[in-house]
């Protein structure tokens, strides 16, 4: 058995989408399954796309997933050159063309647009391009090469019978001859098309599986014709399901959607991202959703990829983005979310103690600026939120139990949380009053807020003896 390839080739065009991420993944999951090489190929030879910068948004994608490749235009390799436009230079595709023009299964074609458009009009909705070029003799082609004239090289496609191939998610897939329209092979900038390329790269560089994306599926007859034509080996093919924004739309950066950089910026962490996106039409064999890198090598199946397309649950990911910043190291954790808390507020806190507060309540990283302004200064607050259900509170009883609580914390010498909160429970046990009966009204008087991280005891230990006390007494004087 030949040692598994794969590659990923993307087109340096700005943003990663979210299917080409998955594309990305999948393809380094087959590799690594088997001890398999993964390639990553730049695939830029439609030349009118092209973004500045797009391949270094690439390479750090690949590297901040830690989807690392084993060749590449970075790293080298033996199959090199891996950016296509760079392989163009070498003649590669000039020559596999002519190649093909010499075996009798390409041709020139001398056609200009409007001769095309001529056509598509007189034909209508069933237009299928007739190559008159196809009649000319040797003599004829020579005569207009000589001149000078522009042509490109189209694939020869013979209309009578089918063309049937395997595929691992959709499985056989047959069409009518027909309906396979001459595709270009070289265009007349001498620029081979994405199509061709990508068929001499992938036998070029020992490809033996192609993952992509299901929009392939009408176009892998005609690969397979070149493949075919050369008596080429062709690859095992794995065709993905769309990552869709709902059930009728794909997820599309036009459409507002956000691409992995995007999330990034929102705070979501890559391997929670990538974990996410794995899910997303392939289904483990296990009841469990979490999976680190290696756990998805080893876990990876394509037979287990759906054949219909998966919507992007944002939710979802945010809950897995939760679960993730939970499960981190603390030091880790805390190393992570310190900047944003530094961004928002000043010195003289523990941002440790900060941290810890909003430990378990933050699932993206950008929450944390609005869940932490507090600290700075109280909400803005209607007494009103002192009604609470679960605690039995209203203003009327606040207006009792904060002056017992700013009695009770001025008597705590060492002020922290385990010791504030000792010094409540005694107290309210005294009053006969509950634990939180007595701790959501210093919730709100601390931070202005119903919901707030941490608790009323883990906020008065960050905020410090002096600010709690005042906080306090200024609630008590709204009251």
């Amino acid at each position: 058995m030949n040692k598994v390839r794969t590659r990923f080739a993307p087109s340096p065009t700005g943003y990663m989408h979210i299917g080409n991420l998955r594309t990305a993944l999948y393809a380094y999951l087959i590799a690594k399954k088997d001890d398999g090489d993964f390639i990553l190929r730049i695939e830029d030879t439609d030349q009118g796309r092209l973004v500045e910068g797009a391949v270094d948004i690439i390479y750090n994608t690949l590297k901040q997933c830690n989807l690392k490749h084993d060749e590449g235009p970075d790293v080298g390799g033996n199959y090199g050159p891996y950016v296509q436009s760079e392989r163009m230079k070498q003649g590669i595709y000039h020559e596999y063309a002519h190649k093909l023009v010499e075996m009798g299964k390409a041709h020139y074609c001398f056609c200009k647009e409007e001769d095309i458009q001529k056509q598509r009009e007189e034909q209508g909705d069933s237009f299928y391009f007739v190559d008159p070029c196809k009649n000319l003799t040797k003599e004829e082609i020579q005569q207009k090469i000589d001149n000078n004239e522009e042509y490109v090289i189209r694939l020869n496609v013979d209309p009578v019978g089918t063309t049937s191939f395997e595929d691992e998610v959709y499985g056989t897939i047959t069409v009518d001859n027909k309906t396979l329209d001459e595709m270009v092979l070289l265009k007349s900038d001498g620029f081979p098309t994405y199509n061709f390329a990508n068929v001499i790269d992938d036998h070029l560089m020992n490809i033996t599986d192609v993952v992509r994306g299901n929009e392939y599926l009408s176009s892998t007859p005609k690969y397979n014709l070149i493949y075919e034509a050369f008596g080429w080996d062709i690859p095992r093919y794995i065709h993905c399901p769309p990552v869709m924004k709902d059930e009728h739309q794909k997820l599309s950066k036009r459409n507002g959607d956000a691409s992995f950089q995007d999330l990034l910026a929102k705070g979501y962490l890559p391997e929670a991202i990538l974990n996410y996106i794995a899910l997303l039409g392939w289904a483990p064999e296990e009841e469990r959703e979490i999976y680190s890198i290696d756990e998805l090598c080893k876990a990876f199946n394509v037979k287990r990829i759906g054949s219909t397309g998966a919507i992007f649950d944002i939710e979802k990911l945010t809950w897995m983005n939760g679960v993730y910043l939970r499960s981190m190291d603390m030091d880790k954790y805390y190393e992570l979310v310190k900047p944003y808390i530094e961004e928002v507020i000043g010195t003289g806190f523990d941002y440790r103690l900060v941290a810890n507060a909003i430990h378990d309540r933050v699932n993206i990283l950008s929450e944390i600026k609005d869940m932490i302004t507090f600290f700075n200064k109280a909400d803005e607050y209607s007494n009103d939120i002192y009604t609470n259900k679960k605690a039995k509170t209203d203003p009327e009883l606040a207006i009792v139990i904060l002056p017992i609580v700013r009695e009770t914390l001025s008597q705590v010498e060492t002020f922290n949380n385990e010791n504030i909160f000792n010094a409540l429970a005694e107290k309210a046990k005294e009053c006969g009053y509950k634990n939180i009966t007595m701790m959501y009204p210093l919730q709100v008087a601390l931070s202005g807020r119903a919901v707030a991280p941490g608790g009323a005891t883990a906020i008065a230990e960050i905020l410090g003896k002096d600010e709690t006390l005042k906080r306090v007494d200024e609630a008590i004087s709204r009251l």
